[in-house]
């Protein structure tokens, strides 16, 4: 197992080798300065952990996944995320995500739906620090009402539509970082809200998890 120092090297080569490098292209310096910083080995199994810097994803247990870290960066960078911005993440999964933005933002409000691994991912940040974090476990379909409005909303699970709640707790001018469709099919959205009005913008093709919940009901 390696050790803190090493860690710190693999993360060092992370945002080299897979963020910043040439045809990978992540350019925002904070977004950067945080997936350098923030410990991923902390966020996998303990029998992973040497591999929480692989460019690939990871399980976590109860059939979820930690995503590979361009994913983490490239998914933040298109977020645009501000120093006074209130954050809503729907699928906390293993917390990473939460971290990664608890660095970057004001606020992080983050949901999971599988009860045991919001438990853990709360543990797990409260454990390293990442105060301005709260933790609901619930169905993110529905979002955090009574926390809204959002400047930002990220998504890590993909619905077959943009959930209304989630656009309706939106501030006008946020902007939300989403991946829809079916499995095999899915591509990230960056939607911008505008009044009454909402820009949608395919970013990249992805393959996520499905939200489950009232997502599969509607």
């Amino acid at each position: 197992m390696a050790g803190d120092s090493d860690f710190a090297t693999l993360r060092k080569q992370m945002v080299e080798t897979q963020l910043a490098a040439p045809g990978r292209d992540i350019t925002n310096a904070r977004v950067l300065q945080a997936m350098a910083k923030v410990p991923r080995h902390e966020f996998v199994p303990e029998h992973l952990r040497d591999e929480a810097y692989r460019d690939y994803p990871l399980p976590i247990g109860y059939g979820q996944t930690i995503s590979q870290p361009y994913i983490v960066a490239f998914m933040t960078e298109q977020l645009a995320p501000k120093p006074t911005d209130k954050v809503l993440e729907i699928g906390t999964g293993s917390g990473y995500q939460a971290a990664v933005l608890a660095e970057l933002v004001a606020e992080v409000y983050t949901i999971e739906i599988v009860e045991p691994l919001a438990r853990r991912a709360e543990l797990d940040l409260n454990r390293l620090g990442y105060k301005n974090v709260k933790v609901r476990a619930g169905d993110g379909y529905l979002g955090w009402p009574e926390a809204a409005p959002f400047d930002a909303i990220i998504v890590t699970c993909a619905p077959e539509r943009v959930p209304q709640p989630l656009i309706d707790q939106l501030r006008d001018g946020g902007r939300m970082v989403i991946p829809v469709g079916s499995q095999g099919a899915q591509e990230l959205y960056l939607l911008e809200k505008h009044g009454k009005e909402l820009t949608r913008r395919a970013v990249l093709p992805v393959r996520f998890v499905p939200m489950t919940g009232e997502a599969q009901r509607r």
